[in-house]
């Protein structure tokens, strides 16, 4: 034996206490041990140290042998000691007596050949003990570890058990149970089908087909899906991974976490609606380039191409030698040269003033203030420019974004508003520039503002965003609309 052994002989004379010794010897066995003559030395020994085995000796105090007994059985009862009795009498009554008050042994002092083999199973037990009690901490230790793991967890660790009859049950729960489907453990354990009512019901048969290829192949069970809690309004998107495994009672069992992904699962769903959204607005401009580009050619064609053709025509008559002119020929010939210039002239201006306004040089705020009136004059309704400023020092990027970004706004209001009066606040603050368009019109609606043909909205939006600003336009009904942009001054450049 490897391992040492603490034993208590208690009540022996010196004489009797080396021969069991000698014994314990001779048998290999390796011990340390101490002799004690009575009861009050025992629980002195007892309290003060740790001893494997106890020896006591009913020849020499048989009411203590017996109230050793009594306090391993009563007084301590989570101390566990073996207690071998020794004894010189050979009394079967006596034995069973002693083996029923808890002895581990009872043997005579003049046939102790048992006793070597009694103290190595005795010592195996020991051994035994000690390794289950090793484990049962172990296991507990683990138990308590993976206890507040799952606690921690921004979700629901679970064991689902799915048994032979069909029935399914929940033998694990963890506390992220309360806060992510609103119930408690013990409410899940007890009624197992909660957690499926929850599923919403275009979600429940790929909740059940995964389950039955996972059950089927053994493999992974990965499911996504909304779920609705009792109580709550609102729909949660949760994410569920399980692996299974053969249940020692039959089914299939599977240890899994389910985690709340509504967030995730919303911005996805978001960024795939403004990519949508982006797809359908790049595809408006798109058509939108077009039809300016169709425009200009019109325009250069028939106003500028066809006044040029003109002018063509009036210098053919005059370069005709064939045929003499009077000077006054030639006087009226210029001056209908000179008219037909002057329109060319007013045409490229037009054309270069709708391509980008000439007032932009000299400033937005003078821009603004010019675009106002142009609305004013073309639809009859007042437009108010109020600026603290003169002047706003902007890039030319930033410059013609918001000035665009105005006349988009005046556009919707003359589409759309059925305003009487519209009153603009332009200013500088916080090193952003802001701008405010108020009318006193219908007011828009949100779904008028959702609507997917509301490009002129959207157009905005993404302007605003390209160039890290804001963009906030809200309504009220029958009484006017408000649409308030604030971008940084300091800016990128708009590829």
């Amino acid at each position: 034996m490897s391992e040492s052994l603490s034993i208590l002989l208690v009540g022996f004379l010196n004489q009797s206490a080396q021969t069991i010794r000698k014994i314990f010897t001779d048998e290999d066995i390796n011990f340390d041990s101490k002799l004690v003559g009575t009861y009050d030395e025992f629980l002195h020994e007892i309290q003060k140290c740790h001893w494997d085995i106890i020896i006591a000796n009913e020849a020499t105090m048989p009411t203590g042998t017996h109230a050793i007994l009594t306090y391993f059985s009563q007084v301590n009862q989570y101390l566990r000691i073996p207690v071998i009795i020794i004894s010189n009498e050979s009394n079967e009554q006596s034995a069973k007596d002693f083996l029923k008050a808890g002895a581990y042994d009872f043997m005579l002092i003049s046939s102790l050949v048992r006793l070597a083999p009694v103290i190595k199973k005795c010592a195996q037990e020991l051994k035994s003990i000690q390794e289950n009690r090793d484990t049962q901490i172990s296991l507990q230790k683990s138990e308590a570890r993976f206890r507040a793991i799952a606690s921690n967890l921004p979700g629901l660790v679970f064991q689902f058990l799915k048994k032979p009859d069909k029935s399914i049950a929940f033998p694990f729960v963890s506390e992220g149970v309360l806060m992510l489907l609103g119930l408690t453990a013990e409410e899940l354990t007890v009624q197992p089908d909660l957690f499926y009512q929850m599923i919403l019901p275009e979600d429940q048969y790929s909740y059940n087909e995964q389950m039955q290829v996972s059950a089927k192949n053994f493999s992974t069970w990965n499911w996504e899906g909304k779920i609705r809690v009792k109580g709550d309004s609102d729909i949660k998107w949760i994410s569920l991974r399980a692996t299974p495994r053969q249940s020692n009672q039959g089914g299939i069992l599977w240890d899994g976490i389910v985690l709340n992904i509504t967030r995730n699962k919303l911005a996805e769903i978001e960024l795939a609606n403004s990519h949508a959204q982006l797809a359908e607005l790049s595809s408006y401009l798109q058509k939108i380039k077009e039809h300016e580009r169709m425009h200009i050619a019109r325009e250069i064609h028939d106003d500028i191409g066809g006044t040029l053709t003109a002018i063509k025509c009036e210098l053919q008559s005059c370069i005709d030698i064939d045929k003499p002119r009077l000077p006054e020929f030639y006087q009226q010939k210029a001056r209908s040269i000179e008219e037909l210039v002057d329109y060319v002239i007013d045409s490229t201006r037009r054309i270069s003033l709708d391509l980008r306004p000439g007032v932009l040089d000299v400033g937005i705020v003078a821009s603004v203030y010019w675009q106002a009136r142009e609305f004013s004059k073309r639809n009859h309704i007042p437009c108010e420019v109020k600026c603290e400023s003169e002047d706003i020092s902007l890039n030319d990027d930033l410059a013609v974004a918001i000035f665009r970004i105005f006349q988009e706004t005046l556009t919707n209001i003359t589409k759309h508003a059925n305003a009487s009066i519209v009153k603009v606040k332009l200013a500088e603050i916080n090193n952003h520039v802001l701008l405010e368009v108020i009318d006193n019109g219908k007011g828009i609606t949100d779904l008028e503002m959702k609507k997917p043909n509301s490009f002129g909205i959207r157009g905005i939006r993404e302007r605003c965003q390209q160039l890290g600003g804001d963009f906030c336009i809200t309504g009220t009904k029958g009484k006017g609309t408000s649409a308030l942009i604030k971008i940084p001054i300091e800016t990128k450049k708009i590829s």
